[in-house]
């Protein structure tokens, strides 16, 4: 059950708080001595440093070995093989449009494309996810490959893809419409080599990954009592050479400030929740970037902010949604905290401020928690990832970010998230981009890594 503090006007919801006394009146908001972002130095504001890439021979040679067998050696020419229909599947499936909490449609055509790609066993779980099965010889453990379907993008948004060259633009596109076709097209490579392997496959299609999804299809799948997944390969990477094995941690809120509203000149006088907000805003952001630039790399975030009735009221209600990161979970819990205080202190100036009618009221509600995921580097499944890149002729890079895999490396088992190939940018933008440029690498590097992880029979 979610923790509500409630206390003069304040209620927290979904996380503790320790809360200011104030009156009714309410104290003016605590002095600080945080100079303008302008005045802070920013020079120590870089991610923690990540550890050398060293790869063991072992690893080296298993890859090694992987890359002269037959069967092999021929799904790779079939992945390249898939070029054009991969890229008219990418374009059909974008253009079926999949916000958080609106996955469903193209959830129905990924269960029906993974249908085409081969496999039958195939459901749609609780939640919304698209999963499905290939069974290994002995099925003694399970390897899981996801890539989230849903997008960023609230519905009413134009996912139409224009085409110039091999570039394709659309919102979407890359993140993470063409994460789902690499799985695809490695299904395909499997089935139509016939290609056989010791423990069982799970295609994920998981939804929740972006917004307020919260990742929660993968938190579905590692939740309490379900199936157990041995090992998880998120598909949702930018370049070929760029393996996620660590978590970036998030906390996200939605702060309303509500009050009775009014006319603007016949209630002038009144608390305003508009002006509270932007009071808050203001001295979040001060206080907050003090934090980022010191230390490990931690950000902060006011995405949306809304409410009002029309441009002579007073509004009953103003409300915004904060999104705070790092991957060092002191620095998130002390940004967490400064973002805390400044919504009392907000408040209690609004409420201080007015000459007239009753104090107004801020609810702080939690939508959005990702843990802080500490990966291992010596790991076999990313010391078999990086062993799959290296032999590409790739200078494999470590890196950290917030993605589906910070769910099971958080809870201390392993997992990465690996690239979609092809070059992609403008992530979470309307002209977002993804070229077809050796986009079939980053399918083969997914094959190795998957026939490493489930032991590939030989025939």
């Amino acid at each position: 059950m979610p923790i509500r503090i409630k206390h003069l006007g304040l209620t927290f919801i979904g996380t503790a708080a320790i809360l200011a006394g104030c009156s009714d009146k309410a104290l003016p908001p605590q002095e600080t001595a945080t100079p303008a972002p302008s005045q802070i130095v920013t020079k120590d504001r870089k991610p923690a440093p990540l550890p050398p890439v060293l790869i063991d021979g072992i690893y080296t040679q298993e890859i090694a070995i992987l890359k002269t067998q037959k069967k092999i050696l021929a799904a790779f020419e079939t992945i390249k093989s898939h070029r054009d229909r991969n890229n008219r599947d990418m374009v059909e499936l974008n253009e079926i449009p999949a916000p958080p909490f609106g996955e469903e449609t193209r959830a129905k055509r990924v269960a029906k494309m993974l249908r085409e790609a081969g496999l039958t066993n195939i459901k749609i779980d609780e939640v919304g996810n698209v999963i499905a099965m290939r069974r290994g010889m002995s099925g003694k453990k399970t390897i899981a490959l996801g890539a989230h379907i849903d997008t960023v993008f609230p519905i009413e948004t134009d996912v139409t893809v224009r085409r110039e060259g091999d570039t394709y633009i659309a919102p979407g596109i890359g993140d993470n419409t063409r994460g789902v076709i690499v799985l695809l097209s490695l299904i395909k490579a499997l089935e139509a080599n016939d290609i056989k392997t010791e423990h069982n496959l799970m295609f994920v299609g998981n939804i929740g990954e972006e917004g307020l999804g919260d990742l929660r299809g993968i938190k579905h799948l590692y939740r309490d009592g379900a199936p157990k997944i041995d090992s998880f390969i998120a598909v949702d990477g930018g370049s070929d050479d760029r393996l996620v094995y660590g978590g970036v941690g998030s906390y996200r809120y939605r702060v309303t400030f509500k009050g009775p509203g009014g006319h603007s000149w016949g209630d002038f006088g009144d608390a305003n929740p508009h002006h509270a907000l932007g009071r808050a805003t203001t001295i979040f952001a001060e206080r907050a970037a003090k934090v980022a630039s010191e230390g490990p790399k931690t950000s902060f975030n006011i995405g949306r902010i809304g409410g009002g009735t029309s441009i002579n009221s007073i509004p009953f209600e103003s409300w915004m949604e904060v999104d705070m990161r790092s991957g060092n979970v002191e620095k998130l819990d002390e940004m967490d905290a400064v973002f805390k205080q400044a919504m009392i202190d907000g408040l209690a100036a609004e409420n201080a401020a007015r000459t007239r009618g009753e104090a107004i009221t801020v609810e702080v509600r939690k939508v959005g928690d990702r843990p802080v995921a500490n990966g291992d580097a010596g790991s076999p499944l990313v010391q078999q990832a990086l062993a799959a890149m290296s032999s590409f002729d790739l200078e494999p890079k470590l890196a950290i970010s917030s993605t589906d895999a910070n769910i099971p490396i958080s809870k201390g088992l392993p997992a990465i998230t690996i690239s979609r190939g092809g070059k992609s940018a403008g992530a979470h933008s309307f002209e977002e981009t993804w070229t077809d440029k050796d986009s079939h690498v980053a399918i083969q590097i997914a094959l190795l890594i998957t026939l490493a992880q489930a032991k590939y029979v030989r025939p």
